[in-house]
């Protein structure tokens, strides 16, 4: 009999996915194990394999779909010897599609809406060209208040003056047609443009499932984690020359960059000081036995954060070649729910564009995110001599109910001190 082919639950947490692509056409073979399809996630998006083998009879959701409940049928696959005459009525169990054209429709209508506004603006100061604008000084003031066109009204003063009453009763739709020109300029727009009511044009860039799960942790991190911001300045010369020397002496095997010395030292600080390694939750703090550090990673789609589990117990070189891996599947949307989801420490490295200083938001459960800005360098004062050496700042946002300010300044030192002395996190 026809075998339903159910959107899969790709994470604990997922309740629906965006049906982001078909690698199988209706009538292509299937084998157990082939990829049959691209889901996109509140995450990433991850390629369904199938489990059984036929036909593909019929695909009842087609591309694009968007918030496909979770065992909602997605497609029918045939055995031998069955045809399309065998499938059953499944299309009501799935919900509809989000309709393509729907949005274009929309967006022809928004952009066809204000042509009339631009066009009447542009006629309107036509019939006043050359002619003067008689007006009180107290109405070209409210007019220029206001927003107002002047040219656009009429004055029932003497001789047809603009006085503050015509101002003061002037329609709102006078005070829109004064930016529009904006919006009908030579520059050409693209056709899916829209233009706000200051005649401003503007492109709508859709929010996929990444963004919008992104958005809604970060703002209740935001409102309900009592954050707290701890800055400390560590000297990097040690840790650069290290650097230098191990990949001199590599020969082009690997390339080990700051970043993968400030993941093994967080590592190494949660690893001697546990405190920080901790979540909160209502009825205990819940207190990490090893240091899974997550890394947030800027993809097409938005932020993710792939974790380098158990990073104190990791050396170098392996953190190097794990992040680089992970970073570049996690680009790719490619990440397994596992390699994302978790972790006990997080950190955002910013310090590649330049960025000296900054405060991230904490990533619940988690209690900690390190922020990490660029070394510059700046003259010191080192045993009473001004000497040039190179900083950087890093920034520990806490959740206060579970890292206070002493435990966080606590584990800063334990951080600051594996970074300018590279070495100790060797022993």
């Amino acid at each position: 009999m026809p075998i339903n082919v159910t959107m899969p639950a790709l994470s604990p947490t997922m309740t629906e996915g965006n049906l982001a692509k078909w690698h199988k056409a209706e009538g292509d073979s299937v084998e157990a194990g082939d990829v049959i399809a691209e889901i996109e996630t509140d995450k990433a998006t991850m390629e369904v394999e199938a489990v059984d083998e036929g036909i593909l009879g019929k695909i009842i959701i087609s591309e694009g779909a968007q918030g496909v409940a979770v065992n909602t049928v997605i497609a029918v696959l045939l055995e031998d010897g069955e045809t399309a005459n065998d499938i059953g009525d499944v299309s009501a169990a799935a919900p509809a599609p989000a309709a393509a054209d729907a949005p274009k429709e929309e967006k022809q209508e928004a952009t066809a809406a204000p042509a009339p506004a631009a066009s009447k603006a542009a006629a309107a100061p036509a019939a006043n060209k050359g002619d003067r604008i008689f007006a009180s000084p107290l109405a070209k003031r409210i007019a220029s208040q206001k927003g107002l066109d002047l040219t656009t009204i009429k004055g029932t003063g003497p001789r047809g003056r603009i006085v503050k009453r015509d101002v003061e009763n002037a329609q709102p739709q006078a005070a829109a047609t004064a930016p529009a020109p904006q919006a009908s300029s030579s520059q050409a727009l693209p056709e899916d443009a829209k233009v706000n009511p200051f005649g401003m044009p503007y492109i709508e860039i859709p929010n996929n499932n990444i963004k919008k799960v992104t958005a809604r942790r970060l703002s209740e991190s935001k409102q309900e984690v009592p954050h707290f911001y701890l800055t400390v300045e560590v000297v990097l010369d040690n840790l650069l020359a290290a650097r230098k020397q191990l990949n001199e002496q590599a020969n082009g095997e690997f390339k080990l960059s700051v970043n993968d010395f400030v993941i093994k030292a967080s590592a190494m600080a949660l690893k001697s000081y546990p405190a920080a390694n901790v979540s909160w939750n209502e009825d205990a703090v819940h207190q990490y036995l090893q240091s899974d550090i997550s890394i947030a990673v800027a993809t097409p789609t938005g932020l993710i954060t792939p974790i380098i589990k158990s990073a104190e117990t990791k050396g170098l070189r392996e953190i190097s070649d794990e992040m680089k891996e992970l970073a570049g599947r996690a680009r790719e949307g490619k990440l397994k729910p596992h390699e994302f989801q978790g972790g006990s420490f997080s950190i955002s490295n910013l310090g590649m564009f330049g960025v000296k200083n900054f405060q991230a938001i904490v990533n619940p459960p988690q209690s900690c995110i390190l922020a990490v800005g660029a070394g510059e360098q700046v003259p010191k004062v080192v045993g009473g001599e001004v000497k040039i050496k190179t900083v950087m700042n890093v920034t520990l946002s806490t959740d206060h109910r579970s890292v206070d300010g002493a435990i966080g300044a606590e584990w800063l030192q334990h951080f600051k001190r594996y970074i300018e002395n590279p070495v100790s996190m060797l022993v």
